[in-house]
């Protein structure tokens, strides 16, 4: 089925649009699912679960079908082809039967919830024998499902890293939802990844610049506003006072957001010059009138991240001074905090013996961008189908590559005696043991996540919080995911 800008819900590849003359003859019932396939080696053994909700409300829900979509898709795919291969009376009969309502059912995991890969996220199945070709039919809309679970995934990392720098050399997690600073917006590819990606993010953190992702939060997940940000300079509202007015520019800004915090960009000619003469010296005075509540954030934006860092740290130190904190660690005047982008080795912050309450960071292209549908092995597989009325397993294991074999029979997840999740294959599983949610059914959602229920599934738990390891393989493996290479 074709459909327009404004209900293109269900456009598959246009190889799907032939699958309905395929499958076996009297066949009445698809059941396929979506996981996240485990990975040996991988960055990531665990994914967060989010944006079904979004997917489902926006494409699915109600009556998606009309005579006018139908004779729209008629003629689409009979240029597409140069063929007759729309199926025309099976979509007719959606219209008439159901009221242009899919009849189909879709259970999933809570969103928010934090499952090992290679476990079942979500299943499909035609809830109408006439219509078993719908289920593989919805599959390119809803493994689109990949983006916000690797942007969430991607983030909650970030939030794990950050809280185990912060309570190592702070003593406490105070502030960590706001360490994280979403700056993405303009690296994706359009505004609905915007959209889909910041809102990912805001499971995990409440700062953000990337309105699209606010924008869905409040619209789909009940969230009036679920991230915040500072006024803050760009290079253009510096240098368009010229070089040798950049100090003029600085004040500028002290003056126009003297009651809240604010962020300068300061590298435009010399962050370090900027640093010792402008800031510590010329506006020390104005500088060091603010307060913690209205604190100026100097943003580096050039140069080695952790090298430039460390070296501007050190100029505000002589200028500003410093204190220890309750676990050893040095700490700028509360009215004076620093914001870095993508890059930091937060190891080497630390060795130089300062918290990371000095920091808050700014993530662009690495955490809305730099992943693709192989980061975390996202795939949607068919498991069971009934023919002539009877049940049976099927599955995929390509001899060239078994890693890509794929789950068999009707598929459960429970939390085994362990207190581990696991996916119980083959129909064997117990329904009241099932953690898989009947989210869609019939043109229907019926489960309405909010934020504050995704964001309370997603929190850190303890042992998540255990203290650093200070080993070479660990240390990468966050430079890695903070450089963007997953």
């Amino acid at each position: 089925m074709y459909f327009k800008v404004q209900a293109c819900s269900s456009r598959p590849y246009s190889y799907g649009i032939t699958h309905y003359k395929q499958y076996p003859p009297n066949v009445s019932k698809i059941y396929s699912y979506f996981e996240c396939r485990r990975k040996k080696d991988s960055q990531f053994s665990e994914v967060v679960f989010f944006g079904l909700q979004y997917l489902l409300k926006k494409y699915l829900t109600g009556p998606v079908i009309t005579e006018e979509k139908i004779q729209e898709a008629k003629l689409f795919y009979q240029m597409h082809f140069k063929q007759a291969v729309f199926d025309e009376e099976g979509w007719r009969k959606v219209l008439e039967k159901h009221d242009g309502r899919l009849p189909i059912r879709i259970k999933a995991v809570p969103e928010g919830r934090i499952i090992p890969r290679g476990n079942v996220l979500f299943t499909v199945e035609n809830t109408d024998p006439n219509f078993y070709w719908l289920t593989n039919y919805i599959e390119t809309m809803l493994v689109q499902m990949w983006y916000p679970i690797t942007v969430a995934t991607i983030s909650r990392e970030f939030k794990k890293i950050l809280a185990k720098h912060l309570k190592a050399t702070s003593g406490s997690l105070e502030g960590l939802d706001l360490k994280l600073h979403d700056f993405g917006y303009r690296g994706v590819s359009s505004q609905e990844s915007a959209a889909l990606g910041g809102a990912a993010h805001l499971v995990n953190f409440c700062s953000t610049d990337t309105v699209a992702g606010l924008l869905m939060a409040q619209r789909y997940y009940a969230c009036p506003m679920a991230g915040f940000s500072i006024p803050a300079a760009e290079h253009s509202t510096i240098i368009s006072w010229g070089r040798n007015r950049e100090k003029e520019a600085f004040e500028r800004v002290l003056d126009q957001f003297s009651s809240g915090p604010v962020s300068v960009v300061s590298d435009s000619y010399d962050i370090f010059n900027a640093c010792k003469h402008i800031w510590g010296d010329k506006l020390k005075e104005q500088v060091m009138e603010r307060s913690q509540d209205s604190c100026l954030v100097i943003r580096p934006d050039s140069g080695d991240p952790t090298e430039t860092l460390i070296e501007v740290i050190k100029i505000l130190e002589e200028c500003f001074g410093c204190s220890l904190n309750s676990v050893g660690y040095k700490v700028l005047p509360s009215y004076l905090r620093i914001i870095q982008g993508d890059g930091i080795d937060l190891t080497s912050l630390s060795d130089e013996g300062w918290s990371a309450e000095n920091m808050f960071f700014g993530c662009g292209s690495a955490l809305l961008q730099k992943l693709n549908r192989d980061t975390l092995s996202c795939a949607f597989k068919c498991s069971y189908v009934e023919t002539n009325g009877k049940g049976m397993d099927v599955y995929k294991q390509p001899v060239t590559d078994p890693s890509k074999g794929s789950k068999r029979g009707r598929l459960s997840l429970r939390r085994n005696s362990d207190g581990f999740l696991e996916t119980i294959e083959r129909g064997a599983g117990k329904p009241e043991e099932d953690l898989l949610v009947t989210v869609f059914e019939n043109g229907s959602l019926v489960q309405d996540y909010s934020l504050e229920e995704i964001r309370k599934n997603a929190r850190l738990q303890d042992e998540e919080l255990n203290p650093i390891l200070h080993n070479h393989e660990q240390e990468l493996l966050h430079n890695h995911i903070f450089n963007g290479i997953h």
